[in-house]
């Protein structure tokens, strides 16, 4: 059975009760079990999460899938120690990340997954912010921002104090947020409540009035009894998040492509080369299963193609790609 929703909701707990289970395994059935080690983006842990669970139930328990969370930058943190045989990122990895996997010796085949319409979300109770410009976003986010007060973000607003959360340092989000928004990957204000457990965020939002909040889309439509989206104002209107307007490309500048890295020589090991060949096969129905943006079939055919040509490296040079639209990515080449 694929993971539900609501199991991700736990993601905290889930990722306290994997790291514990892996200390505890006794050292012979760790080594009798082959295991599959993944860690990074929380936005893609739901996706990953649910291909692990399918994939170990069709193999009868032969192998084990352990699946942390500790955000993309402390994801490829580990893999680019060798420590992860695959790492969950909501971004492209990066310059300094790809020279340290360099270091360690470490090759690394780059695989999209899904898209993501990155998600800035409101309190129910909040009756007035139905749509944000890129611009009032900037001002409410930038480093040097003094606003903490709806009052102060647009005009006929109420004077209601504004709570900030959203992702943590080491999340991609993080990185993607601050450049698409900000300019620059890491640069914003940090007076706000911030963890790359996106569920904290949930809560967080939820429970204040005036509060604002960005994650993923998956956590906000599993919550949209507890959050409202804010339509996005890129200079041509306000747009919904939406797998229509993520596969239109009209949902600007925050819809983003995610992916898994796999390292290439633990590809070469049949529970690897097993597991990714499912998770590919079966990436339509796992995305669409946690609320994703799936890619078109032909382009899970293509991304497997590769992966089965141990083909390494990054298309993106080690830089983000903001508003990159899905036809845009599936026309790259490695760089």
């Amino acid at each position: 059975m694929f993971t539900s929703a609501k199991t991700y909701a736990r993601l905290g707990v889930l990722a306290a009760v994997t790291a514990l289970s892996a200390s505890l395994m006794p050292h012979a059935l760790s080594q009798g079990t082959p295991t599959i080690r993944i860690d990074g983006s929380s936005t893609v842990f739901p996706i990953t999460e649910a291909a692990a669970e399918a994939f170990q139930k069709a193999q009868g328990g032969k192998v084990r899938v352990t699946v942390g969370v500790s955000g993309t930058g402390g994801g490829f943190k580990k893999f680019c120690r060798g420590e992860t045989d695959i790492s969950n990122a909501s971004r492209p990895i990066l310059a300094k990340e790809i020279a340290d996997c360099k270091a360690a010796g470490v090759n690394f085949i780059e695989l999209p997954i899904a898209y993501d319409a990155l998600t800035v979300v409101v309190n129910p109770q909040n009756t007035w912010a139905t749509n944000l410009t890129v611009d009032e976003l900037k001002k409410i986010w930038s480093p040097d921002s003094k606003i903490n007060n709806w009052s102060q973000v647009r005009q006929g607003f109420p004077n209601i104090p504004l709570k900030l959360f959203g992702a943590g340092a080491d999340s991609g989000t993080f990185d993607y947020f601050t450049e698409a928004i900000n300019g620059k990957a890491k640069v914003s204000r940090k007076d706000y409540t911030a963890s790359e457990d996106d569920n904290v965020l949930v809560q967080g939002v939820s429970r204040e009035r005036g509060a604002l909040g960005y994650f993923g889309y998956a956590y906000y439509a599993e919550n949209r009894n507890r959050l409202k989206a804010v339509a996005i104002n890129n200079g041509k209107g306000p747009v919904l998040p939406s797998e229509q307007t993520v596969l239109n490309g009209t949902y600007q500048p925050l819809s983003r492509p995610i992916f898994i890295y796999v390292n290439s020589r633990a590809a070469q090991r049949p529970e690897v080369k097993q597991f990714v060949t499912y998770y590919l096969n079966n990436a339509p129905a796992l995305v669409k299963k946690v609320r994703y943006v799936s890619l078109p079939a032909s382009a899970y055919k293509t991304i497997l193609a590769n992966f089965n040509k141990n083909r390494v490296g990054t298309v993106f040079g080690g830089k983000e790609a903001i508003g990159l639209t899905i036809n845009q990515l599936l026309k790259m080449t490695p760089q």
